[in-house]
């Protein structure tokens, strides 16, 4: 759906929603997660109807500790993209914030059919019937992408469990592997944040 901003934004000129979009994806580089959420909400000023699609303003919001409207953000997002397992992780991962990893993992929302190697069991992780093992030897057939998110997700497991230590292993690893898309920033965000004792 950028397309659709730079669509408007072409109409509308230098603050235009992709404006707009790009200040809310720099400022959520450079840690400024405040910054960033309130980007992306004049984003959403401009173009309501891209609110559902907007999975980038979730995880701005949840950095920036506004974890009701986090796990409200990922609630929406399902509504365009249900079988999605990093959309569920993430809306567990606020819910945890709020009600505890019991009934957050109660609420875990379902998938089952996100194809990519490893998803599903990273999936079944949150759920409390995988394990790490599964999820590290099913990634391994997506190669270094595959042990990307492996990593990633073992991290943000870990790390709500309460087991900071383990988790900084992994997000060490995630932010080896990071690329140069949207969840690789997200990889070296968190990995900063860790190091600068600036997570939520």
């Amino acid at each position: 759906m950028r397309w659709f901003l730079f669509l408007v934004a072409a109409v509308m000129g230098a603050q235009s929603p992709d404006a707009w979009q790009k200040k809310g994806e720099d400022a959520f580089r450079a840690g400024k997660f405040a910054e960033s959420v309130a980007a992306f909400d004049e984003v959403l000023k401009q173009v309501p109807g891209y609110s559902a699609q907007h999975w980038q303003r979730g995880i701005s919001l949840y950095y920036a500790g506004r974890f009701e409207d986090c796990r409200k953000q990922f609630t929406l997002h399902r509504t365009v993209n249900p079988e999605d397992v990093e959309n569920a992780v993430f809306h567990m991962l606020c819910a945890a914030r709020i009600d505890g990893l019991a009934k957050a993992r109660a609420n875990l929302i379902p998938i089952t059919s996100d194809t990519r190697p490893g998803m599903m069991q990273v999936h079944a992780l949150f759920a409390g019937t995988g394990t790490t093992a599964q999820v590290m030897n099913a990634a391994k057939n997506g190669g270094p992408t595959g042990m990307f998110y492996a990593f990633l997700y073992l991290g943000y497991y870990e790390e709500t469990a309460g087991r900071r230590e383990a988790s900084k292993q992994y997000f060490r690893e995630a932010n080896r592997l990071a690329g140069a898309d949207y969840m690789g920033d997200t990889a070296r965000v968190h990995w900063k944040a860790l190091q600068e004792g600036k997570l939520p």
